[in-house]
């Protein structure tokens, strides 16, 4: 919680700090006149994203609803759905080891509000919402076939600060899992017979600059966490990552982008996204088009729940462990916890898994040789 706590403080510090770059007035683009009930509509649309680090490849409707308009801020509401497909393959895990099995459905919700400064250069806001997210598991881990596929939901709490003026975008984010597997649970759901999964804790700022009235150039930093289990789950994503965006303004409704992330557990990740929104500037006044104005009625990011893979431990006997000495000749013992049991990761002791047998009651290593052929060669 401390570490949480200290993220969230440095990303509102640099938040509070963003008057700094203030360029001029917001009489340079006539915005003084304008009323916000003839800028801010509701907006209706689709978006769609390819996979990325913790998240999966989807698409689904989203909608923008001012609730109240004031004449210099508005509170809104905006609300996401999406389906979630499979994994590309077997070689690319959205999650960083079991691939992702379609249909499911995500929600995000959010409640907002923004307002603008006297001049109306700047446009500020808060929004927190609630997310929710299925993880369907495949039938592969790194390549081996796995059993016993779950479904587990996941859940999170977030909230945003914003700021935009002129060519600048910040943005200061928190996604905090909650329920069953959230935040101090010690929890890690099981996935399948070889993984478990668990919500990534995210902490990051993002800073965006439009380079020309299309493109937009971002960059951002963030400091993720998950939960573990011992002795079943006993290892934990605990990192910091950058990344770097990149987004096309095709028209007024269309926008395309591309994200690039890179971290200690998902290492380097590319996603790409598209956003269709009906009727967002139709009928509206020339001037609204001015960044500050367009952000009133923008839909907010950091919408994903992230979830990271965990490696699923089993307990061994010394006699198994034996059996498997002799089967092998490497056997990499930093990878075995030795606790009053001995428990291990099957696929980390260069240990077949075809010889693995599995039961109704519980999955353990048998002798080489003698394995019942349930187990999974590299698919």
């Amino acid at each position: 919680m401390r570490r949480l706590l200290t993220a969230a403080a440095t990303a509102s510090l640099l938040l509070a700090q963003a008057p700094v770059l203030a360029e001029g007035s917001a009489d340079d683009i006539g915005v003084m006149s304008i009323s916000l009930k003839d800028v801010v509509k509701p907006d209706f649309g689709f978006q769609g994203e390819t996979q990325g680090a913790g998240t999966p490849n989807q698409a689904g409707v989203g909608g923008f609803l001012p609730l109240k308009i004031n004449d210099n801020s508005v509170w809104f509401v905006d609300a996401l759905a999406n389906v979630n497909f499979a994994d590309f393959n077997a070689a690319n895990s959205s999650l960083g080891g079991t691939v992702l099995d379609a249909f499911t459905i995500s929600t995000s919700t959010r409640l907002g509000y923004r307002w603008l400064n006297d001049d109306r250069s700047w446009m500020f806001g808060i929004n927190a919402g609630y997310d929710s997210r299925p993880v369907k598991s495949g039938d592969t881990v790194s390549g081996y076939k796995v059993y016993d596929q779950q479904t587990p939901f996941f859940q999170q709490v977030a909230v945003s600060a914003e700021a935009i003026h002129k060519k600048w975008d910040l943005n200061a984010y928190a996604l905090i899992p909650i329920g069953e597997y959230g935040l101090g649970s010690d929890n890690v759901a099981n996935l399948n017979s070889l993984a478990g999964a668990s919500p990534l804790t995210t902490i990051g700022l993002k800073v965006a600059y439009a380079i020309s009235d299309q493109w937009k150039l971002g960059a951002g930093y963030y400091y993720e966490f998950d939960e573990k289990s011992d002795p079943y789950y006993p290892e934990s994503v605990d990192g910091s990552g950058v990344q770097a965006s990149l987004s096309y303004n095709i028209n007024n409704q269309l926008e395309a982008g591309v994200l690039y992330s890179y971290d200690d557990y998902f290492e380097s990740r590319v996603s790409g996204n598209l956003s269709w929104r009906f009727n967002s500037h139709e009928g509206k006044p020339d001037s609204s088009k001015s960044s500050v104005l367009q952000g009133l009625s923008a839909s907010p990011i950091n919408r994903n729940v992230r979830v990271a893979n965990s490696k699923r431990y089993y307990p061994i006997t010394p006699r198994q462990l034996i059996d498997i000495l002799n089967s092998r000749t490497i056997l990499p013992t930093d990878e075995i916890r030795w606790t009053p049991m001995i428990y291990a990761y099957p696929l980390d002791l260069g240990y077949s898994y075809t010889y693995w047998e599995w039961s109704d009651q519980q999955r353990a290593p048998g002798r080489a040789g003698q394995g019942s052929g349930h187990g999974g060669d590299a698919a």
